[in-house]
């Protein structure tokens, strides 16, 4: 008995379709990553949407890239075979596949085909919550789009029907819709620019009370949202899964012994994370670029947590990200080590007063990460403009008194003073 052609998710009710992994090992590739950790990571990236299901997935060793059809014929006849015999809907290639090599495997396989970048994509529409996110997904899928548009699809081959005053040939399909494409993109551009403006008022109002900024940056599923909920106690998402968070959420967090921050979860990073996302996310990474502290967590316990961290410092660089900035290494899941292994690792941090091996889901470690950075915060100084009444001329007069005041203006309720000061300082006042 034959299998059905799709099957109906009982609890979402929604059409599952059958897809299939491939990871093409370019042998001449001397960054090649190890072939079986990059297949479950593909493999990891189609589970993270609920309407696939992975049915198979496998490792395709290449000597060299075919132009045209990315793979040799035979293994094309080969890999035919398969998905017919397990009736696959969808393949989806670990890697980036040009417009002409997806029709032409396509039309061989008789299959959907979805690269690295545009699986990526879909999940971020996928997950995208709030409206900045998900018109920065928008942009970034019409980006890739218009890349594809040159000889993807046959039907892009033929002419408008041109009225033929001018001479020439009408209007292609391909130019047609290139044009659609960027008129849309125009539009988004314009409805991402007033969400941008509103973020940044919102930034220069917390600018006023200036609190710091912690952002915690990292490869995706390392563990940043569950270090985040721990010191929070805020109820993010947290799953073992690939960008289980997509938008950025921020929450207050009182420092033992310091002042009050700001720390902020933002995307996971990926290796060859599409440059469409890169550009079209650096909004929303705004926060990043304006933060005080930046934490790097990692997934100590990962095969590639080198490699992954490679990746992370790649893509910060890429964003602008300014290598002065203080920043900590966080040695997340040391609870999915063998004793010694953890034991190795908190040794190794100990000797790096910049790296900490935690425990997110434990707890283990954080203390120490949390005195670091108060005491990093503590040495720096920010602007702030603070609203005094009347009455409060202790406050006053202790500004003045530790000389911080930078500027002084009288209004009708009492006086806008200007002020640079430590957060140590702001501790102080703020007890006052």
């Amino acid at each position: 008995m034959s299998k059905p052609p799709f099957q109906i998710d009982e609890t979402t009710q929604t059409r599952v379709t059958r897809a299939w992994v491939l990871h093409p090992e370019i042998k001449s590739d001397p960054d090649r990553r190890l072939a079986d950790h990059a297949l479950a990571e593909a493999v990891s990236l189609a589970r993270a949407l609920p309407e696939l299901d992975v049915v198979g997935s496998e490792i395709v060793p290449l000597k060299t890239v075919r132009a045209g059809m990315l793979f040799g014929s035979g293994k094309i006849d080969q890999i035919k075979t398969t998905l017919h015999d397990e009736e696959v809907e969808l393949v989806l290639v670990d890697g980036a596949v040009s417009p002409v090599q997806q029709r032409n495997l396509e039309k061989a396989w008789d299959v959907k085909l979805l690269d690295r970048t545009g699986l990526i994509l879909e999940i971020f529409s996928d997950r995208a919550a709030t409206r900045e996110g998900v018109l920065q997904v928008e942009m970034a899928a019409l980006s890739y789009q218009r890349t594809r548009l040159v000889r993807a699809w046959t039907h892009l081959e033929r002419q408008r029907g041109g009225l033929g005053f001018v001479g020439g040939p009408g209007e292609t399909q391909i130019e047609a819709d290139r044009r659609a494409i960027d008129d849309q993109l125009t539009r988004l551009r314009r409805q991402l620019e007033k969400v941008v403006k509103t973020r940044a008022l919102h930034r220069a109002a917390r600018a006023k009370i200036p609190y710091p900024i912690i952002a915690l940056v990292g490869y995706t599923n390392a563990g940043k949202s569950t270090l985040f909920n721990h010191l929070t106690g805020a109820d993010v998402m947290a799953k073992d899964m690939l960008f289980a968070t997509l938008d950025p959420t921020m929450r207050r967090l009182r420092l033992p012994d310091g002042p009050e921050v700001i720390l902020s979860d933002t995307v996971g990073f990926i290796s060859e994370l599409p440059t469409e996302l890169v550009a079209a996310f650096r909004a929303t990474l705004e926060e990043v670029l304006a933060a005080d502290v930046i934490c790097h967590v990692r997934d100590i316990s990962h095969p590639e947590t080198d490699a992954q961290a490679k990746d992370v410092q790649d893509i910060m660089t890429t964003l602008g990200v300014e290598d002065d900035r203080p920043a900590f290494e966080i040695w997340n899941k040391l609870d999915l080590l063998s004793e010694e292994d953890a034991d190795a690792m908190r040794a190794r941090a100990d000797r790096d007063p910049t790296v900490f091996a935690i425990s997110a889901l434990s707890g283990e470690g954080l203390d120490g990460l949390l005195e670091a950075i108060t005491q990093t915060l503590q040495g720096q100084k920010r602007e702030a403009t603070l609203s005094l009444a009347f009455a409060d001329g202790k406050k006053r007069a202790w500004l003045f008194e530790q000389e911080l005041v930078s500027g002084e203006r009288q209004t009708d309720d009492g006086f806008e003073i200007s002020v640079r000061w430590t957060v140590d300082q702001e501790a102080k006042y703020e007890r006052l």
